[in-house]
Formats: C-alpha cells, sequence, structure tokens
C-alpha cells in the first residue's frame, strides 16, 4: 500500500510544509491562477549573434540535446490546462514566486534543511518561468493533491534515475524537526515519452501520535530538455487517485510532444 495511515492535527500538519502541503491538509485551496496556461507571444526585439561562435562539444550520455517543438516553446504555452483537472480538483496554474516554494513539499526537502546525505539535497527552481511551472489542483474532501510540474532540464532522466537509486533513504533536519525521507523506484506507466519512471515516496517525522507521514506518487517522463512529473500527495490512509494521476500525465506530455 502506497500511503500509511497517520495521526495528525490539523496544526501539526500546517506546520509540516508550505504551499501543496497547506492544501492537502485540509486548509486554505492553493492560490494561483484557475485559468487556461498562456500562449508565448515571439519576442519582437533583435539578438546579436556572437562574432566567433564557439565549437560544440560532444553531448555525453546524461546530457540532453533538444530537437523537438517542445524546446523551442514557452513552458507556459506547454503547462496543463488546469479544466483538463476532474471537477473534484480545484486546479490553478501556481504563478512563478510561488513555484520553488511549492517544490520543497514535492520533494519532502524543506528550504534549508540539512541534508544526510549531502549529495542528495534536491536542485530548486527558480523563479524563471521558462524554467518551471507548476500546476496544482487539489481535492479538499481526501486531503490531496495532484500536481503537474515542467521542468527545464539539461540532464536525462536516467541522471534522475540513478540519483533516486543513490538517495533511497535521506534524513533532513530544518527549524529543529527531522525528517525521513523513502524514495523508491516503481513500475512506470507505458506512455510515448522519450523516457518515463515512477517514483514512490513518503516523508515522515515527528514519532508516536506526534508523527507526520506524507505518501506521494510521481510519474515523471521526458521530451528533449523537458521534464513532466505529474504526483499525487496526501496525508490521508486511502489508496492514490492513479486515475486522475495517469489521466493528467499522460495529457501534460501529449501537450509537451506537440509543442
Amino acid at each position: 500500500m502506497l500511503l500509511r495511515r497517520t495521526r495528525l492535527g490539523v496544526a501539526g500538519c500546517l506546520g509540516a510544509g508550505a504551499v501543496l502541503l497547506t492544501a492537502a491538509c485540509g486548509g486554505s485551496t492553493v492560490e494561483g491562477v484557475p485559468e487556461a496556461a498562456r500562449t508565448s507571444v515571439p519576442s519582437t526585439g533583435s539578438t546579436t549573434a556572437p562574432s566567433t561562435p564557439s565549437t560544440p562539444s560532444t553531448p555525453s550520455s546524461d546530457s540532453v540535446t533538444p530537437t523537438s517543438p517542445a524546446a523551442a516553446s514557452a513552458l507556459a504555452a506547454l503547462t496543463l490546462d488546469p479544466s483538463v483537472f476532474p471537477s473534484t480538483y480545484q486546479a490553478v496554474v501556481l504563478p512563478p514566486q510561488a513555484v520553488a516554494q511549492a517544490a520543497q513539499d514535492l520533494d519532502g526537502v524543506a528550504a534549508g534543511a540539512s541534508v544526510d546525505p549531502a549529495g542528495c539535497k534536491p536542485d530548486r527552481p527558480t523563479a524563471d518561468p521558462d524554467a518551471t511551472s507548476l500546476v496544482v489542483g487539489t481535492d479538499p474532501v481526501n486531503r490531496a493533491t495532484v500536481s503537474v510540474e515542467l521542468a527545464r532540464v539539461s540532464d536525462t532522466l536516467e541522471s534522475l534515475r540513478s540519483r533516486t537509486e543513490e538517495c533511497g533513504t535521506v534524513r533532513t533536519t530544518a527549524g529543529g524537526v527531522t525528517a525521513e525521507v523513502v524514495s523508491e523506484l516503481v513500475p512506470p506507466p507505458p506512455l510515448g515519452a522519450d523516457d518515463t519512471l515512477a517514483v514512490r515516496r513518503t516523508v515522515s517525522s515527528g514519532g508516536g501520535a506526534d508523527e507526520i507521514t506524507q505518501s506521494m506518487l510521481s510519474l515523471v517522463g521526458q521530451i528533449d530538455d523537458v521534464r513532466v512529473t505529474a504526483t499525487y500527495m496526501s496525508f490521508g490512509a486511502g489508496e492514490p487517485d492513479t486515475a486522475t494521476l495517469d489521466l493528467v500525465f499522460r495529457e501534460a506530455v501529449q501537450k509537451v510532444k506537440n509543442g
């Protein structure tokens, strides 16, 4: 079973994280833009090419060489429209300044936390809207969220697979609170992306009656340099909503492929 039973009060739950955790704990819904993803407008400004082009280096097996329409499209134009989510989810596109805050909820590592092993500290997205975008659907009844993140990356999904295996158990400390993040690769869904993987993750903190367990299932695909990550996150004791997770993942990957 993916999700473990948790015993928590609302106050303790809200103290466990940021944007997505607040929604999953049954608090206020995630703030964002409940409208269609924006279409990019080509810039009319001119750019000056370098006078002496550098000699291209041969890409390594862990690097990405963009070739598809997705590589040339702004992430705002590729972001999944909130209307794709079922009516049980209140879906919004997060503003760029909120994406980095939400990222710590998805990887289970609080901002500024010390991490053991140190090499397992995840990268944080910037506020650049063409570096990362995030649409979040909140199910207040089941205290759960389904999110779809698009990120520009320079490495392959194989690199992420290797890091996930190497960082199967990570311990973090932030503000005097210690948590354990356990990640496990599971069979990915068949999909027409360049590569796919699936990760089951639990984040546990506290102990006894104060234990808080955040459970996630992520589906990850990549098209050229655009990585698509759909994540179901909950504090409940039920099974994940894989039907909605599969739906938004397929739709997001297809939209990126179409460019």
